[in-house]
């Protein structure tokens, strides 16, 4: 595990007055400032109909949030392969998503929205569950959210990829990702991660690795196994607010990679986390995959049926923390293969650090 920051320190100098004064300045500690919350609602049930979404709201009552993710519960039997994530995407009121023009969207939100959606198959048991990660700084006291869109994937057994940034001299704090129509069974949001908007990073087509630091962008990937001229998906980037001491607020990427899910109508899991050095768990991104997501241009596997069933905060085991919990390390992302063998999948999951060096505001 690489190394976080260094800690800072002003050292005492001591100066000599006349030929007996001593004066010892004492030593300024800069300590990571970063606390954060977990919230959630517990579940929403549905879909409970075919090509169909629901849609959930986690909230931060105090705090800012700096990520958000959700997770599904998709039951027994065959039609376990129908319930699958459509979204994660801030919103003004914790009903309607930002879906508009593209920028800047919103100051300061408070509420993100869970959304799941189903393809042919359902059952009762279906769920899906918000989290909201609240969180609290010296320095980061507000946000800000920057969407981006555009009307892909439109063909057939193609995946569409859409980048929003961050502006210039702001931290990237998490991210999120959404498609729509929902009623389009077969169009699935299958990816949503950190990265970088320059040529090494395919501007934002390339995933953001383990141990890069400071990524500027969030990519969102949009999936479809049939041709709809009317799908659109949405990329969601929060970002800390202008003006902050970029000097002393720094992001590290925590990233792995798993195989599979490889057989028909089984799921992977994947965790990666935040070292003490890395700083505080904020945010966190999941995909499923081709691979080598960090290495090349986001490809998807050749099967049509793999989907997330989950991106959230977690435990080292891979549980999902509860509401009101303080201060998670993980983040787990959750995958399915639907109801065919996939080979050549892969299960990715992204963790997002902050560490926040803090003797003064700037």
């Amino acid at each position: 595990m690489n190394t976080g920051l260094l800690r800072r320190f002003a050292t005492g100098r001591t100066l000599a007055l006349g030929a007996v004064l001593a004066l010892a300045v004492p030593a300024t500690a800069y300590a990571n400032t970063v606390g954060v919350t977990v919230k959630t609602p517990g579940a929403t049930t549905g879909p409970g109909s075919a090509d169909s979404e629901i849609s959930t709201h986690a909230d931060c009552s105090s705090g800012l949030i700096s990520g958000v993710g959700l997770d599904q519960a998709i039951g027994t039997g065959a039609s376990v392969n129908g319930n699958h994530v459509n979204g994660t995407s801030p919103s003004s009121d914790g009903t309607t998503a930002y879906t508009g023009s593209t920028g800047v969207v919103g100051t300061d939100v408070t509420h993100w929205l869970g959304i799941g959606g189903s393809g042919g198959q359902v059952n009762a048991s279906f769920s899906t569950t918000p989290y909201a990660m609240c969180f609290t700084s010296s320095l980061i006291d507000h946000t800000q959210v920057v969407m981006n869109k555009a009307n892909t994937p439109t063909a057939g057994a193609t995946a569409g990829l859409v980048t929003a940034t961050c502006p210039a001299n702001t931290r990237l704090l998490g991210g999120g990702a959404r498609t729509t129509p929902g009623t389009t069974g077969s169009l699935k949001t299958i990816a949503s991660f950190p990265t970088f908007n320059n040529s090494a990073h395919g501007f934002g087509a390339k995933a953001a690795a383990d141990g890069e630091t400071n990524p500027d962008s969030w990519s969102a990937v949009g999936w479809d196994s049939g041709a709809n001229g009317a799908n659109y998906t949405y990329a969601y980037a929060i970002c800390s607010a202008d003006g902050i001491d970029l000097k002393h607020v720094a992001t590290t990427v925590r990233f792995t990679e798993v195989d599979g899910p490889n057989t028909a109508s089984t799921g992977t899991t994947a965790t990666t986390g935040c070292s003490r050095a890395d700083g505080q768990l904020v945010s966190g991104g999941a995909a499923i995959s081709g691979g080598n997501v960090t290495t090349t241009d986001f490809g998807k596997a050749t099967s049509g049926g793999p989907h997330l069933n989950g991106s959230f905060p977690s435990d080292a085991a891979g549980t999902p923390f509860a509401d009101g919990s303080s201060n998670p390390s993980y983040w787990t992302a959750s995958t399915h293969s639907g109801g065919s063998p996939s080979q050549g999948s892969y299960s990715d999951v992204w963790a997002l650090c902050l560490d926040v060096q803090h003797g003064h505001k700037k």
